[in-house]
């Protein structure tokens, strides 16, 4: 939505505005679902029961398809071929060893480049993020595509806990629904047509939540999905004040890690399990958390590769699968994963693989004067410390700025706890506490735990 749009819809009244949603969710729905998606989710179920040798066959089988399509009708990766023969290099492409990591930045540059000569732009359903940089990444995918990915949604996502698409449900993401300087209540717009509660994650201050909790109720919502951070700034909100919010069925987690005191928060608000998921708009991988909490990939999307590996820990390296149209080969996501233990077998019953510990993005690693990278650091936050939430900026290797938004009840000691936990993970630091009000978002409402200041400096260690 342009700008001129987004102010117009800003000054609808409230039903205008749920019309002008429900008529967007109608066409979207149109798009993600269709006779098909049924048998689609028991296919997916289907191959839930397949052995490890099965998957590495048929995804073989898979990227032979996508890698010969991408070597001769891509114009990026065609144009790449050729270089390199007119160099007398005969390297065969059939290899995916033989193809270079691909970097967002290129897709960014030239996104058409990246789309099948053979097919028409017009058909293709265009999508696109701004991610943590906030620089846009234009993206696109046919309609088998984009079917294929919500039919996945709909049986891991939704049918794991008994649910389907035609329950009522709520969503916190980074859709500007109604304008930040809003400050009475709606802060939600109900879509119709996908049967979704949409709320805002720009207005969840403490005083706020309690409107969030009747409209949940009022509107009779089953599950929600959202922002890590979002889901827990009602859920601690909730609990600290004693205010009632609806049980759900489940909690589904996105776009962020969950830590440990995140998830318990929002299990005893909402009365209900939580359930991490992990994907990204390109759809080069996936996964979810199952009843038992174990994270599982779903390989129908991508080959996965962990490259710059250390400690079993590195960057995650993918090969589109299902977006054929649009195949990103080698594609580095940006974030950083824990490789997961073999042979453990999920007391689920399900085969899909174990995805590992998503340890957050790349430019999210924070480095000690010793050349350690160290990825998770939510045990700082650990135990119930009077704060609401907190955010780690690496400004040099020695020095670390710590922002707390701080509740009744902190004081000095609060900070000097936190600042001694980031210095037994990270040796002898400067630690620099600083209390702020709120702490911003990003462009697309997401928040950012950590972030690492010095990314261009350390080139050299």
């Amino acid at each position: 939505m342009n700008a001129v749009a987004l102010a117009s819809y800003h000054l609808l009244p409230p039903w205008a505005r749920n019309v002008a949603a429900s008529v967007r969710g109608m066409q979207l729905r149109q798009w993600r679902y269709g006779p098909e998606t049924d048998q689609l989710v028991q296919s997916a179920w289907e191959r839930e029961s397949w052995s490890v040798d099965r998957w590495n066959r048929w995804q073989q089988e898979q990227l032979a398809e996508v890698l010969h399509r991408a070597a001769t009708t891509v114009p990026y990766y065609s144009e790449y071929w050729q270089a390199r023969r007119r160099a007398g290099d005969k390297t065969s492409w059939e290899y995916l060893e033989n193809w270079p990591v691909l970097d967002k930045n290129a897709v960014r540059e030239n996104p058409e480049a990246f789309v099948a000569r053979d097919r028409d732009m017009s058909d293709l359903f265009h999508d696109h993020t701004s991610g943590t940089s906030g620089k846009p990444l234009n993206l696109f995918f046919s309609r088998t595509s984009v079917r294929g990915w919500y039919a996945l949604m709909e049986a891991r996502g939704r049918g794991w806990f008994g649910l389907t698409r035609h329950d009522r449900w709520a969503i916190f993401g980074g859709q500007l629904v109604v304008a930040q300087k809003k400050r009475t209540p709606p802060f939600w717009v109900w879509n119709a047509g996908l049967n979704q509660l949409y709320c805002s994650s720009y207005h969840l201050a403490p005083d706020l939540i309690p409107s969030y909790a009747k409209a949940l109720a009022q509107y009779k919502v089953k599950y929600l999905l959202g922002y890590t951070s979002s889901l827990y700034a009602i859920a601690s909100v909730a609990l600290q004040h004693g205010i009632d919010l609806p049980e759900m069925r489940v909690v589904l987690t996105n776009a962020e890690p969950v830590f440990a005191h995140q998830r318990d928060a929002i299990a005893r608000a909402f009365r209900c399990q939580v359930a991490e998921t992990y994907g990204m708009a390109e759809i080069v991988t996936g996964a979810s958390e199952c009843q038992h909490g174990t994270l599982h990939s779903w390989p129908e999307l991508g080959c996965v590769e962990i490259v710059n590996e250390e400690d079993r820990t590195g960057d995650l390296v993918c090969t589109s699968l299902l977006n054929r149209d649009m195949p990103l080969i080698r594609y580095r996501i940006g974030d950083r994963v824990q490789r997961a233990s073999p042979g453990r077998a999920c007391d689920c019953g399900r085969c899909l693989p174990e995805f590992g510990t998503v340890q957050g993005r790349a430019d999210d690693v924070v480095y000690t004067t010793d050349g350690r990278a160290v990825g998770r650091l939510d045990p700082v936050f650990k135990s119930s410390l009077p704060i609401h939430e907190a955010q780690i900026i690496q400004e040099t290797y020695t020095r670390i700025r710590l922002r707390i938004v701080p509740v009744s009840g902190y004081s000095e000691h609060t900070g000097a706890i936190l600042a001694a936990r980031i210095r037994e993970r990270l040796g002898d630091v400067q630690v620099d506490v600083e209390l702020v009000a709120e702490i911003e978002r990003t462009s697309a409402g997401k928040f950012r735990a950590v972030i690492c200041n010095i990314s261009e400096s350390r080139e050299w260690r």
